[in-house]
């Protein structure tokens, strides 16, 4: 179809932000490339996974959330259209959120902050306000279906979608 679009929204956060279940709920036919590591497994490549919604493709990438993973992070944040940020509130903000937030502001992307985990022993969602500029920070539970996708799509609304087929992803 003519009048379909496409979106690219690339999702980063450090490691156990919660990433991998965003895609995962938003999509339960998502792909996932994961390694076994200490404390369980971790995304190695990317996580993908699509919506459909009023005729715009949306297609979502996860991002490896450890620091050495830089160059895969350069690779599919290319072309993308949007950025989600999603943070762990149980934790304290660190270094590495701190330059994905940097990096996407000086990359001029537009971006939203997911604050997920406000239901987690020692959540403190508070202390991120004004730490992303003038991103919109969004409370956002990745496993909760609904409320992930209403925040997606509400994120999506405010980006300008490429025709299909002339994607630079």
């Amino acid at each position: 179809m003519a009048d379909e679009t496409k979106l690219k929204i690339v999702v980063f956060g450090a490691f156990g932000a919660g990433k991998s279940t965003l895609i995962k709920t938003l999509d339960p036919l998502s792909k996932h490339i994961e390694a076994n590591c200490a404390g369980g497994t971790t995304t190695v490549a990317l996580d993908f996974g699509r919506i459909q919604n009023n005729g715009c493709n949306i297609h979502i990438y996860g991002t490896p959330g450890q620091e050495r993973f830089e160059f895969a992070r350069e690779i599919i944040g290319r072309g993308m259209d949007g950025a989600i940020l999603l943070v762990d509130v149980t934790s304290p903000m660190d270094d590495f959120t701190r330059h994905l937030s940097d990096s996407l502001h000086e990359a001029k992307v537009p971006f939203v902050v997911f604050l997920n985990k406000c239901d987690g022993s020692g959540a403190n969602p508070g202390q991120f306000n004004g730490q992303f500029g003038s991103s919109e920070l969004q409370v956002v539970s990745a496993k909760d279906r609904r409320q992930a996708k209403d925040a997606l799509l509400r994120f999506a609304g405010t980006l300008t979608p490429r025709p299909n087929g002339h994607s630079h992803a």
